[in-house]
């Protein structure tokens, strides 16, 4: 099942683009700090590959068109992570997806919101990856996260390297740090978001599949 979804929230209207495919058995919700999550070519690669491993994804885009244009909105981190919620609790109630385990793929500082929304939903989050992300602007709240965390980090990504390691630092879940070499912050070298794509199956599939499949 493919489709564009509309979620009404008092005077915006996010869209995104959820996709389900035969036997999901989880889904993972995009999260980027920008409008272009539901449009993004890096975020649909990899939402095409986990769709093929099996897993439902939702690009959603948190920001309004005419809230993109304002460059201190994306860094809103308390906006971006009440839009995430109240798609999250959308999910929550929608019958072709309430069942499945849910985990965040957060871009940006939408990987902030990602960890952010995961220490406020606790045991509902069953797994949050960052691609490039900034989680070290949620750094008063990593010490709650309890969902197993990955973070993907370009190797050439100069000075978001050192963020992401110190926000590292303050996580006490399951986590583990991925530096993808010669990968600059868009992943844009040959065979870079190959590799964040394959990193992100991966343990989406751990946290995600075998955790439905035990529980």
């Amino acid at each position: 099942m493919e489709k564009l979804v509309q979620i009404k929230h008092l005077h915006v209207v996010l869209e995104g683009m959820l996709k389900i495919p035969q036997s999901a058995q989880g889904i993972v919700l995009f999260a980027h700090g920008s409008g272009s999550s539901r449009l993004s070519p890096r975020n649909n690669f990899v939402a095409d590959i986990l769709n093929d491993a099996g897993l439902a994804t939702l690009l959603i885009d948190l920001l309004s068109e005419q809230e993109d244009e304002i460059y201190q909105t994306r860094f809103d981190i308390d906006l971006l992570t009440e839009r995430l919620n109240i798609v999250i609790q959308w999910l929550k109630k929608q019958s072709a997806t309430q069942n499945l385990g849910l985990g965040i793929f957060g871009s940006s500082t939408g990987a902030a919101a990602a960890l952010r929304s995961a220490s406020e939903m606790g045991k509902e989050i069953k797994a949050v990856v960052s691609r490039g992300g900034r989680p070290d602007l949620a750094i008063d709240i990593l010490d709650k996260v309890t969902a197993p965390t990955l973070f993907i980090v370009g190797g050439s990504d100069y000075g978001v390297i050192e963020l992401n390691q110190k926000a590292y630092e303050r996580l006490i879940c399951l986590k583990k740090f991925e530096i993808i070499p010669h990968a600059t912050h868009l992943f844009e070298e040959p065979g870079c978001l190959e590799e964040v794509a394959r990193l992100a199956k991966e343990w989406f599939n751990e946290h995600l599949i075998s955790k439905k499949r035990v529980g």
